[in-house]
């Protein structure tokens, strides 16, 4: 079977490795072609993976590469993440929003199987938080650009679903960090930005803003999460959260950091104060009774084995 993905980021290659492992035939689409990313995460085989590159604001090419692949199941990772959204808020949103009804409509007309929609605990109302861990029935919105348009996108999904019969999942990780997790604009780029003074034995600075408490979830536990959630037979309320189940401060980061390098330095550099705070965890217990899916990595561990990644690509 074949399962494209739009997107060549953090969680489509995730998702990539764990496919082409069980002999699924795996298609990218993506404005950029990225070889060298996606060698990198993928290795050797990535040179045999189809690449179509496209726009999701273009319907027809959607439409086209479902048609010309056989797509029996669609991936959607692609868009703008954090902040990048509220920066260029016309483009986020047309590519966030328009993007995903594109690709809605594409599935039906091609008589998709199964669409796997990425979405974020972002969608999740934190001024209605009940202190207690969020629930998938928890409310949504509103709350900043970035997680009204994942709203949106879960609002349209739900709309087509419901009309035209396909087989739906959604899931809502945490902040998800590993290789490339930043470029689109994740508040994630700390993370990197600590693994790497670590290596090079240099001190590491991090802005202010981006010293809030959160929750993490590593890339390669997203990449299983979304192999499941495309495979497994699902409950009739599919949306699932992927997490840790855990809020990590900024000074439990960096003490997971420092386990790794003895002698890291962090310097937070003054300025505004984090905009964004996760308050209450995800409860991982519909996910862990239907998807059968736990996290293996907690923050130490995910880490040690980003850190790993690192060295390994800069030789």
């Amino acid at each position: 079977m074949t399962t494209l993905v739009t997107g060549i980021g953090l969680v489509g290659t995730a998702f990539a490795r764990c496919a082409l492992q069980r002999g699924e035939q795996v298609v990218f689409l993506d404005l950029q072609e990225r070889p060298d990313y996606l060698h990198e995460r993928l290795g050797p085989v990535a040179a045999d993976i189809p690449t179509v590159k496209a726009d999701i604001r273009d319907q027809s090419a959607v439409l086209s590469a479902m048609r010309d692949h056989k797509a029996e199941t669609v991936v959607h990772t692609a868009g703008l993440i954090g902040d990048s959204v509220s920066r260029q808020l016309y483009t986020g949103l047309e590519v966030n929003v328009t993007g995903t009804i594109n690709v809605l409509e594409a599935v039906r007309l091609n008589r998709v199987r199964r669409l796997v929609l990425i979405s974020s605990f972002a969608v999740y109302d934190r001024r209605r938080a009940r202190g207690a861990p969020l629930t998938e029935d928890a409310p949504r919105g509103p709350g900043r650009a970035y997680g009204n348009s994942k709203v949106m996108k879960e609002l349209a999904a739900e709309s087509y679903q419901k009309e035209f019969g396909f087989e739906l999942a959604i899931l809502r990780p945490a902040n998800a960090y590993g290789y490339g997790h930043f470029e689109g604009g994740s508040f994630g780029s700390k993370i990197q930005a600590l693994l790497q003074a670590g290596i090079k034995g240099q001190a590491a600075f991090v802005d202010q803003k981006h010293t809030m408490d959160f929750e993490y979830v590593y890339d390669l536990d997203v990449g299983r999460a979304v192999d499941l959630a495309a495979t497994v037979d699902l409950p009739e309320r599919a949306v699932f959260n992927i997490g840790t189940g855990t809020i990590t401060t900024f000074e439990d980061l960096v003490g997971a950091a420092r386990r790794i390098f003895d002698d890291l330095k962090v310097q937070v550099i003054p300025g505004q104060p984090p905009a964004v705070s996760a308050g209450d965890p995800l409860d991982l217990s519909h996910t862990e009774t239907a998807l059968g899916w736990k996290p293996t990595f907690d923050m130490e561990a995910g880490l040690s084995h980003y850190a790993y990644e690192l060295r390994r690509l800069s030789q």
